[in-house]
């Protein structure tokens, strides 16, 4: 059962690492268009948002969402960490 245990911890580690992975290069993206649209600012971009909406709305709002989703790639980071750790210590049983 130890063996089982152990290798669905790897698993879980390794799928959060990806996970983890996966959310940085999104977040990179997320980033540059988020450069490249309040450098430019598209006419069609404020039509997107909808009336009474204004450029620094959308810079906070759009700046906060970036920041929430890095607390939540640093929180997933803590999980496989310690998901990878805990395996560690399995396999040294």
């Amino acid at each position: 059962m130890n063996d089982t245990v152990e290798m669905r911890i790897r698993s879980a580690a390794a799928a959060g690492w990806w996970t983890l992975l996966i959310g940085m290069v999104f977040l990179a993206v997320q980033w540059i268009l988020y450069l490249v649209f309040m450098s430019s600012r598209p006419a069609w971009l404020l039509s997107l948002w909808g009336p009474n909406i204004g450029w620094e709305t959308i810079n906070q709002v759009w700046f906060w969402a970036l920041a929430l989703c890095k607390v939540c790639l640093g929180l997933l980071a803590l999980v496989a960490l310690w998901l990878t750790l805990w395996a560690r210590q399995l396999r040294k049983l």
